[in-house]
């Protein structure tokens, strides 16, 4: 049995970009204005991705732990900064508390994941612990983008019944609760339901990339179970901590709303 993905020629490649017309006409035909986002998106990505070939290349053939270990803190730091921006938050509020809670929820699921479940020799092999961390992190980034625009917006959108609660006596964790709720809800379902549907509605990415590389089904499905559980764990963790971390930045001593906190 021949094992190994076949390689994907750059004629191949091109070939492919020719699907780009669907969209193309898609948009065209209703009148929805995404071509020019879209064509800046499918350059930036086309780029950005060749150079980060090229880049983890050199990264798993020297395997450093230092290297490595930059590689981490620069994904950490650039998912924090995204996560902020893409919630409508202010960078200099909060990016020490961000940063915070989705470096402990990542490191945590990672240290789980890589170091005592796979358990590579050596424990920093490139190979696992970046594309792991960068699909932890990958969906952290959206989660994390979607509790902190929903708990903010929601208390700005409810701010006399917000206030009210804390006129009659509630605290600050008490008045927040039903928009903590709501925002913690909004970050998790999408996941649980992707879960919910997994071999059945969709064949996940990791599963596929193995079975295409070779390796047996059940061990592709193996590591899809474990990197499904890792993030779903990783984000329900950054988002609660994330939210109660910033909250601390976000109200003034009369536990309201700092306006200059959102853009």
């Amino acid at each position: 049995m021949e094992t190994g993905t076949i390689d994907l020629s750059y004629w191949s490649l091109l070939f492919i970009y020719t699907l780009l017309v669907i969209p193309l006409a898609v948009f065209l035909n209703t009148g929805v204005d995404l071509i020019r986002s879209s064509a800046i998106a499918i350059v930036r990505m086309t780029i950005q991705l060749a150079l980060v070939g090229l880049y983890l290349g050199l990264l798993f053939e020297l395997n450093s732990f230092w290297l490595n270990m930059a590689w981490l803190v620069i994904m950490l730091f650039v998912a924090n900064v995204n996560i902020i921006s893409s919630a409508g938050l202010k960078l200099s509020y909060f990016f020490l508390p961000t940063l915070i809670g989705v470096s402990l929820s990542t490191l945590i699921v990672l240290v789980a994941f890589v170091f005592i479940g796979i358990n590579p020799q050596p424990l920093y092999d490139a190979r696992y612990l970046i594309p792991v961390a960068g699909m932890i992190l990958g969906n952290c980034l959206r989660g994390n983008v979607m509790a902190l625009e929903r708990f903010y917006s929601a208390i700005r959108k409810n701010e006399k019944e917000f206030s009210t609660y804390l006129f009659m006596g509630a605290r600050l964790s008490e008045a927040s609760s039903p928009y903590f709720r709501q925002a913690i809800k909004a970050a998790n379902a999408p996941h649980v339901a992707t879960m919910a549907t997994l071999g059945i509605v969709s064949l996940p990415g990791m599963m596929t990339g193995q079975i295409l590389g070779g390796a047996f089904p059940i061990v592709a499905i193996k590591y899809q179970i474990a990197i499904m559980v890792s993030i779903f764990s990783a984000m329900a963790l950054s988002s609660y901590l994330n939210i109660r971390l910033s909250m601390t930045v976000a109200f003034d001593d009369f536990q309201n709303l700092r306006r200059e906190v959102m853009k």
